[in-house]
């Protein structure tokens, strides 16, 4: 029978509802290779696991509750999710292993955009076309909540019922891609850009540490709850590092060139913000130009990965998307 989360240890038991029913992994015949496809599926299955885990007014304040759940339920591409599945799939190990992993990502994903939202932030007002948490929620109540979905991503990966060492690994990798070394210190190296002339170098540094790096362990981490081997794991690093890239360049040209209603967000701040992004340093044909050599890297690391045709279709879609 495959996996899936149990009652909460010392907490009240949630009754299984009709969501539920997703959690059941389906045969690795019924996982679909076309991206579109891939990625509907990947959400399907880590929003049913997110459902089941996420505490509930009887297992935690009421309004915190409320708050961690509005914020992980607005929706979203859920790529890292969907990277962590296919990391697992491409070494030949089984989804719902990663599943676990998956969704400590998107809760630390989410976490980031909340304190990202923030007046002291990005100071943004929509996220994902909704009201950001802190406009709905309030301030405190709004950091507090991503500081609960930041530990209780930690709490649902190390649930998992696999090898302890791959566990330690897998928390290692999100420790180090959500700390000083990864998306904080590289939120406050942008902050610290803001207003200075581009550098490819700097801008380099910040994209890899603010975005790429929860990227990067989310490929790496779902391959480990595969069984990736250390030549799996050096080749999609490698294969993560250069996604993130793509990725966060492709948000610099979507923030100039998409409405608000695809972005689900105020398009054009960093511009108003004098941010220091890879538009301002190459222009639009330029930043693509990057984004697409970026994707091209991606692609080379998978010469060594064994099923790579979902991870190749992923990095594509990394930059071909509109929002």
């Amino acid at each position: 029978m495959p996996w899936a989360p149990g009652p909460r240890t010392g907490l009240a038991a949630r009754p299984l509802g009709p969501q539920d029913a997703v959690v059941s992994v389906p045969s690795s015949a019924s996982v679909p290779d076309e991206v579109g496809a891939f990625l509907a599926h990947a959400r399907a299955r880590v929003e049913a696991w997110l459902e089941r885990w996420l505490p509930t007014g009887e297992q935690a304040p009421e309004r915190l509750a409320e708050a961690m759940r509005y914020s992980v339920a607005a929706g979203g591409k859920r790529l890292r999710p969907a990277l962590a599945l296919a990391g697992a799939l491409a070494v030949g190990g089984r989804e719902e292993d990663a599943l676990p992993f998956a969704a400590a990502v998107e809760m630390l994903h989410t976490y980031s955009l909340i304190h990202d939202d923030l007046p002291a932030m990005d100071d943004d007002d929509l996220r994902r076309g909704r009201p950001t948490s802190h406009k709905v929620f309030g301030e405190a109540l709004a950091i507090l909540a991503g500081d609960a979905l930041h530990t209780e991503a930690f709490r649902c990966l190390l649930d998992a019922p696999l090898d302890p060492a791959v566990l330690v690994a897998q928390a290692r990798r999100l420790a180090d891609a959500a700390g000083s070394r990864g998306m904080v210190g590289g939120q406050v190296e942008d902050l610290a850009a803001d207003g200075l002339e581009p550098t490819r170098e700097r801008l380099q540094r910040i994209h890899r540490a603010k975005t790429g790096a929860l990227i990067a362990a989310s490929v790496v981490g779902g391959a480990l709850a595969g069984g990736a081997d250390a030549e799996a794991v050096k080749a999609l690093e490698r294969y993560g590092a250069a996604v993130g890239l793509a990725f966060q360049i492709a948000d610099d040209v979507l923030d100039e060139t998409a409405t608000a209603d695809q972005l689900g967000k105020t398009p054009g701040k960093d511009r108003a913000g004098a941010k220091m992004t890879y538009v301002a340093l190459a222009g639009l044909v330029g930043a693509r130009r990057l984004a697409d050599d970026a994707v091209a890297d991606a692609l080379a690391a998978l010469s060594t990965v064994g099923d790579d045709a979902r991870l190749a279709a992923l990095a594509r879609y990394a930059v071909a998307r509109s929002a």
